[in-house]
């Protein structure tokens, strides 16, 4: 079911290791108020209180391309990457062409609901029974019962979790006190 790191896209995998190198630096320094994360590029930055903001609301949490990333990043260590995968995956086909639909409400479908799919999310039988019949004729909705049920379950066990997590506590930590 899951395939780990290699399952990530090698634009996340980079992300996240800037990241880390970022929030490492960010965790040894008190001084500044941001701090760049790339010798690549000097145009990303964290601000030091961009973690506070992302305990406030899951949605401010996915809404920040760094807290996105760190997320993603710890659901792959937690064997749930599939879930926020999952959520992306719909968010991308809400902006598809009408003309490329039901391609790729096959490609979703085949993906993460099916069963046996590589990365099949945890779905109650009812909600992939309308699902599939939505996908009889695919519409930019087709995915929102499922999405909602995924951003829900994420919401309400994978979030929590993460502002346990030992690298959002020292992040936290260390913005409380900069």
């Amino acid at each position: 079911m899951c395939r780990g790191l290699e399952s990530l896209p090698s634009t996340c995998l980079e992300r996240a290791k800037e990241l880390k190198a970022l929030f490492g630096s960010l965790l040894q320094k008190s001084d500044h108020s941001t701090i760049g994360h790339s010798k690549k590029t000097d145009k990303m930055r964290l601000n030091e209180d961009e973690p506070l903001a992302w305990k406030e609301s899951f949605e401010k949490l996915l809404s920040s391309q760094n807290g996105l990333c760190l997320f993603r990043a710890f659901l792959v260590s937690q064997f749930s990457e599939e879930n926020i995968a999952f959520y992306l995956a719909c968010e991308d086909y809400r902006e598809t062409k009408t003309s490329k639909l039901a391609a790729k409400a096959k490609s979703i479908y085949d993906e993460f609901i099916c069963s046996d799919a590589p990365r099949e999310v945890n779905l109650d039988h009812v909600t992939k029974a309308i699902t599939r019949e939505n996908m009889e004729q695919p519409r930019h909705s087709c995915f929102d019962l499922a999405q909602a049920k995924i951003y829900t379950l994420m919401e309400k066990d994978c979030y929590p979790r993460f502002l346990k997590s030992s690298t959002y506590l020292e992040l936290s930590r260390k913005a409380k006190t900069s």
